[in-house]
């Protein structure tokens, strides 16, 4: 009878300690992901809640769940030190996968783990030439993610320029010495084909105003913003200050002409980073960033802004207006 009695109470201790063992096994498959981000932005800033918000449809898309499947977990440097430390301190949390964007913040992953899978986001860094893959198709490390093709960007957007602005000679390149030279030679090396002389302007986040001065005063001709964290975070502010020293302005992004700029040409951010939140999806269900080719934005948009080139007296030759995604007026 006690023999019985132990059998009864052994079997319902196995039966009601089961569903708790298989919580705790869920419960440690839920994945962790590390995002790091060197841009520049407040977690609060609006284009920073529609990026992660995109980066979490794309994990969606492939079946995960936040909550349920992953959690993310955010950092936020703001300068090289810090991203260097916040990365060390994600491997050390053994993170399963680092979604890592910009520059620094790429660079601060890779020197912290060559095992833990990156997915990247970065639109001023060439990958191949700054050591981050092997090439585009086989990336071969621990690094995939999605990266624009500088030297044929730079070229359109000198090119729209001088379709915009009659018998231009020189453009002021506003560049951010922190995202590398990759950027800076394309944009001279698309210069020579077109024949138009560059003067280069280091942006840095606390003079943008006074730069974009100086441009207007040593007329400089107009500007041309090239990829940035730090110039993207100061859109707003480039184009006021463009437009208080009447000076034409193209920016890399379709944010920057909605900010006030005269004209954008560029991918939607947003989009990139929903396929960011595919890549880490696969990721999490096995693949290696080694086999993931490194992606382009596909879809480009321009944007012109008539109230700007209102208030600077300058027409828009009609062929330009007929291939405008978005005209602002």
């Amino acid at each position: 009878m006690m023999d019985r009695r132990r059998f009864l109470w052994t079997s319902l201790a196995g039966a009601l300690a089961a569903p708790l063992a298989a919580e705790a096994q869920t419960a440690e498959k839920i994945a962790r992901i590390g995002m790091l981000r060197s841009e520049n932005r407040p977690p609060g800033d609006p284009a920073m809640i529609r990026a992660i918000a995109a980066f979490r449809d794309g994990l969606q898309d492939e079946g995960y769940t936040e909550g349920q499947h992953y959690r993310i977990d955010y950092r936020f440097p703001k300068t090289e030190v810090d991203a260097a430390k916040l990365a060390q301190a994600m491997v050390g949390d053994k993170v399963d996968v680092i979604h890592a964007a910009a520059f620094v913040a790429i660079d601060a992953a890779r020197k912290a783990t060559k095992t833990i899978p990156i997915v990247a986001h970065d639109y001023e860094t060439d990958p191949v030439a700054a050591g981050f893959v092997a090439t585009l198709a086989k990336p071969g490390g621990n690094i995939t993610g999605m990266f624009l093709d500088l030297p044929e960007l730079a070229g359109k957007l000198l090119e729209l320029v001088k379709m915009t602005i009659s018998g231009l000679r020189r453009v002021a390149v506003l560049w951010d010495p922190f995202t590398g030279k990759a950027q800076v030679v394309a944009v001279q090396q698309a210069s020579k084909a077109l024949s138009v002389e560059v003067q280069i302007l280091e942006a840095r986040a606390e003079t943008l105003e006074q730069t974009v001065r100086k441009a207007a005063d040593h007329k400089a001709g107009p500007l041309l913003l090239l990829g940035s964290p730090v110039i993207s975070a100061g859109h707003r502010r480039i184009a006021d200050a463009a437009a208080a020293n009447r000076l034409p302005s193209i920016g890399l992004f379709p944010s920057f002409a909605r900010a006030g700029g005269l004209m954008a040409y560029g991918p939607e951010f947003v989009d990139q980073f929903r396929q960011e939140g595919r890549m880490v999806a696969k990721i999490l269900r096995g693949a290696k960033p080694a086999d993931l080719p490194v992606e382009r934005p596909t879809k480009f948009e321009l944007v012109i802004n008539l109230k700007t080139a209102k208030a600077l007296g300058l027409t828009f030759p009609p062929s330009l207006l007929l291939r405008a995604d978005q005209i602002i007026e």
